[in-house]
């Protein structure tokens, strides 16, 4: 289930701005509005990745009010439209108990260690693969 991150969708001269507050830098755009919106998901869950693979932490979603309230982003709120935007945020870690066939825990090993994966990532990835098809 995705995560929903308020984004600032401003209007220029010529295209559409889309800035995300909870993720400073975190800027595209497009020369319609749902152009502006389909970039800046793409952009979101590409700079989430990018945070992850640098170790990075993940910032707390703020509310509405909470941002709102915030005097640095005042001007950022001025003659803009609120949107909400879905991404996969990581959650906390949860240690399970699985059964699996031993000769295939022997190819998943060998295939992770290939791509240099612990078992763990290997089968998380594998598994959000699956579900994104």
């Amino acid at each position: 289930m995705a995560d929903l991150v308020y984004a600032l969708l401003h209007k220029g001269k010529t295209d559409y701005g889309i800035s995300f507050p909870d993720f400073p830098g975190c800027v595209s755009g497009g020369k319609t509005p749902e152009e502006a919106l389909t970039r800046g998901r793409e952009t979101l869950a590409f700079h989430v990745g990018g945070m992850l693979e640098d170790g990075l932490a993940i910032p707390r979603l703020h509310s509405l009010d909470e941002l709102r309230a915030d005097p640095e982003l005042r001007e950022d709120f001025e003659d803009s439209i609120v949107a909400l935007v879905p991404v996969e945020l990581p959650g906390k870690s949860t240690r399970i108990n699985i059964s699996i066939d031993d000769r295939l825990l022997e190819r998943i090993d060998d295939a992770a260690k290939a791509v240099g994966e612990t078992r763990s990532a290997f089968l998380a990835r594998a598994a959000k693969e699956r579900l994104a098809s």
